[in-house]
């Protein structure tokens, strides 16, 4: 393996934490202190259908149940998402978004959009689909092994 691709490696690991201190810092300025990315993909998720049961949710998110029902509890003691039992069963919880949640989403979409554009400042259409295709293969490579 040649230095460069272990450098790539490192590379993404580095991109990744700073994308992650930029979306804190953005949320911490709008108000949302304390949120782990995790809080804000079970958010995202939601948005994307009115509500989810939480073992479809921990798929989603590919987090195990207990992990997902910390999250999940955090997300309701902060009002962002309510949890019912499921009308076919009672032991089912279904989570779905409250008003302040989808409020939250809507600050994250802002965000998303100025991360977007800093990650992708200078690049051509042709290099982020390039990118995109290649970070798709990438992550065929691990769902195979799964």
């Amino acid at each position: 393996m040649t230095s460069d691709v272990k450098n790539s490696i490192n590379l993404l690991s580095h991109i990744h934490s700073q994308s992650s201190d930029f979306l804190q810092k953005k949320l911490t300025e709008k108000g949302f202190e304390n949120f782990a990315s995790s809080h804000g993909n079970i958010l995202f998720q939601l948005s994307r259908t009115e509500n989810l049961k939480m073992n479809e949710l921990s798929k989603i998110i590919n987090r195990d149940k207990s992990t997902t029902t910390v999250l999940v509890r955090k997300l309701e003691k902060e009002g962002l998402i309510k949890t019912s039992p499921s009308e076919e069963d009672k032991r089912i919880r279904i989570v779905s978004l409250t008003e302040k949640g989808k409020h939250y989403n809507s600050i994250t979409k802002e965000i998303s959009c100025q991360l977007i554009e800093k990650f992708y400042r200078g690049f051509s259409d042709e290099e982020k689909d390039s990118f995109t295709n290649l970070l798709l293969r990438i992550a065929e490579n691990f769902k195979q092994e799964e």
